[in-house]
Formats: structure tokens, sequence, C-alpha cells
């Protein structure tokens, strides 16, 4: 497999197919080398296709993924192979095979999910926001068991490296007081986020146990990943998951 992507390890069944992009190996230059795979951020475009096609030949897709038009919503959108690519929403899933689940990021957490028994699948775009407001709460509730679900956290900001205001920790607490576990006070009435930490919370209350990955930090390992908190305007990794 190629240092572009990055395979989960978790003991999801063997016929589920799961990859995570790293920023290397593609053909985009400056802030967005060189593997952006996102078509929303001023890339220049016939870089951002020749990526995508490289993208899905190194990961062996059985089809194109099916890129979302993702907003910090809650929305879960079920897809199948007659799905349209670039429909607003921050998750999907399917039970379908060789349709391949894709969300970007840059400091978000990219979650990927799937059962026990191998029959279904999810990937989920979980910034603050969507994660505050509930979106792997509904993406769990696409599964007929949540406690036959494995999940797995891919790379996102580090707390170290997440500062946000109080209001921030004030909704997430208003929500779930234990997710004042997942705040350190900062600076200046700043407050440390651990966005691992939260999903964690999140994925337990709702029943899911089988809890994988959370080791990375894209702020701080830019020879790995694009990051929008450390640089601003730069690219985007992918992170997609589906059935053999």
């Amino acid at each position: 497999m190629s240092e572009s992507l990055l395979l989960p390890d978790w003991p999801a069944p063997a016929n589920v197919r799961a990859v995570i992009s790293t920023r290397t190996g593609g053909c985009s230059e400056g802030r967005y080398a060189s593997l952006n795979l996102g078509n929303h951020v001023a890339d220049n475009p016939h870089c951002v296709a020749e990526n995508r096609a490289r993208f899905k030949q190194l990961a062996q897709m059985p089809a194109e993924p099916v890129w979302l038009q993702q907003v910090h919503g809650t929305r879960v959108l079920p897809i199948d192979k007659a799905s349209r690519a670039g429909q607003q929403s921050d998750a999907s899933v399917t039970s379908v095979a060789k349709v391949v689940c894709t969300v970007m990021t840059a400091d978000c957490l990219p979650l990927l999910l799937c059962n026990a028994n191998g029959t279904q699948v999810a990937a989920v775009h979980a910034g603050w926001r969507g994660l505050c407001d509930g979106i792997i709460e509904r993406a769990v509730a696409k599964f007929a068991l949540a406690d036959q679900i494995l999940a797995y956290l891919g790379p996102a900001i580090s707390q170290s490296a997440f500062e946000v205001g109080p209001e921030v920790r004030a909704a997430f607490m208003s929500k779930a007081v234990e997710a004042e576990q997942a705040f350190v006070a900062g600076g200046a009435d700043k407050w440390q986020a651990d966005l691992y930490l939260l999903a964690r919370q999140r994925l337990q209350a709702a029943g899911v146990w089988q809890i994988y990955g959370g080791n990375f930090c894209t702020y701080a390992q830019p020879e790995l990943f694009f990051s929008y908190r450390r640089d601003g305007q730069t690219g985007r990794m992918a992170a997609s998951i589906w059935l053999d």
C-alpha cells in the first residue's frame, strides 16, 4: 500500500475496506501540496481531478467515491449505486456492495463505522459543530444494533492544538455533563478541546464500545496531513469505506 494511504488498524470484517488519504502523492502545488482531494478550496480543478483519480486507483476502489457537499451539519445520507455525488450531507451510510462512502477533512474528525457481520458501513465528518449537535448519534441510529458496531477515529486535530472559546465547552456540556472531561483550561478564557474523547463519549453513550484509532494530530504532523487550523487555506484528506 502506498504512503499516500493509511489503513485503519481495527478488526473489521474481511469484506469491509477502508482507507484514509495523507497529503502525499498528488500533483497539487503550494499550500495544496500535494494530494489535495477538495474541489472547493480554490485549488486547480485539473489537479484535484488527477488527485482523486490517483486516490481511487491507489485504494483499488470498485467505484468512484460518493463525494458529499459537507456543511458541518447532522444529515446522514443513505446511498446506493444510483446516488449522486455532491449532495449536502456530513455523513453517508450504505448496505450496498461497491458503494464508496467518503468524507473529507483537514482537522475535523473522520469517523468510519461498520457492523460486525460486514453488511453495513458509514463515513462521518465530525467537526465540533456536527459532533455537538448529534451527527454521531444519527449515524449510529442507521445501524440495527449499536453494540455490533466497530468505530475507527481517523486523523484529526489533537487537544493540545485545538483551542476553543468557552461557548464551545458550554455547548457540549449542555448536551452531556461528562463532556467537561474533554476540556482543559488554556489561556485568556480559552479551552483546549479533545475531539477524540468527545467522539468516544458520544459513541459509548449511543451503545458503541468497539472504538479504535484516535492517535494522530493533523496540526502537529504537517508532513502527513493538511490542517485548516495550522495553515488556513489548504487542501483536504479523504476517508473512505465500502463493502467488497
